[in-house]
């Protein structure tokens, strides 16, 4: 006659230095160390229990006191050969895991496990549609279809088209749309005008003339166009803004605009974001200029936005 051994933590077949739950049947996944199991049973106020042999101290009455707790003791050797013989004749049916045998020494704790769970972090990022620029005080929405730049290392913050393709110049990666705030720190100058009026050829040479490796990813400008210029509300503070088209030696160019506004935070530092859009088929359209400008807003107040001013037309 076979027989499975009770529930209960057995030395896991697989792993010996831990144990493992046994429901009766077949192995479950619950496993232990065999610290736990110390714990275990000092916490129920017994000792380190024998593997082979249990001993059972039963209330003894008047008399034979001595022959019942041996006649326990018996009986605890003969439950553990009981046990033994049960586990040669367990076949596969009762392992999970294929051929391993059902466990033949019982443990000293039986304490059911209990099912815990596991805590994972989310690194998923809690407003992708924003773009948070605490230095300079200001949020830049991101457009449909754009991601932000984790990578971006210093001052300010970039928000970019997540794909990159060959420049049609020297040898590269370029991206059809870049937009970067930075704080004005080479200069004393405060006026937003002056500010937007003197950074646009630097703008316009860091997208399409010369990179920071000195190549000529576009082959160089060849010529520009101003678009439009004027006066825009930023964050709630007074701005500028000035664009241009530009053309390349090689591809098909883009536009370019800077923009500048005093900070809301710290010193106010003028604050300057560049913007480089493609001008060939899969670029964005010009318009996501607009749409970026306008949703500017400060860190302290995100009803601020465009007002008076933001929709002014080109200026001579």
């Amino acid at each position: 006659m076979s027989m499975s051994p009770p529930p209960g933590w057995y030395p896991d077949p697989h792993q010996p230095s831990v144990e493992r739950w046994w429901d009766g049947t077949a192995w479950t996944e619950h496993r232990r160390t065999p610290e736990a199991a110390q714990q275990a049973t000092a916490q129920q106020g017994f000792g380190p229990a024998d593997p082979a042999v249990t001993t059972v101290m039963a209330p003894v009455g008047p008399g034979g006191g001595r022959a019942k707790v041996v006649a326990l003791t018996v009986a605890g050797v003969v439950l553990v050969g009981a046990i033994v013989t049960g586990a040669v004749v367990l076949t596969d049916d009762g392992d999970p895991q294929g051929g391993t045998p059902a466990p033949s020494e019982p443990v000293a704790s039986s304490t059911e496990p209990t099912a815990t769970k596991s805590s994972a972090t989310s690194t998923a990022d809690p407003d992708p549609d924003t773009l948070v620029d605490d230095l300079n005080g200001i949020t830049l929405p991101v457009p449909e279809g754009w991601e932000k730049d984790s990578d971006t290392i210093g001052g300010g913050a970039t928000i970019q088209t997540p794909d990159i393709v060959d420049c049609p110049g020297d040898s590269g990666l370029c991206r059809e749309g870049v937009v970067t705030s930075s704080t004005v720190t080479d200069s004393d100058e405060t006026d937003p005008k002056v500010i937007a009026r003197g950074d646009i050829k630097d703008a316009a040479d860091a997208a399409y003339d010369t990179d920071k490796l000195d190549k000529h990813p576009y082959g160089g400008i060849t010529r520009h166009e101003k678009l439009k210029e004027g006066q825009i509300a930023v964050a709630g503070r007074s701005g500028y803004y000035v664009r241009w088209r530009v053309h390349t030696a090689k591809g098909d160019g883009g536009y370019v605009q800077s923009l500048a506004f005093a900070s809301s935070v710290g010193s106010e530092s003028p604050v300057i974001v560049r913007f480089a859009v493609g001008a060939g088929d899969g670029a964005p359209p010009v318009s996501v200029m607009d749409e970026i400008t306008r949703g500017i807003r400060s860190v302290d107040d995100s009803a601020t936005g465009g007002g008076v001013g933001s929709d002014v037309g080109p200026t001579p």
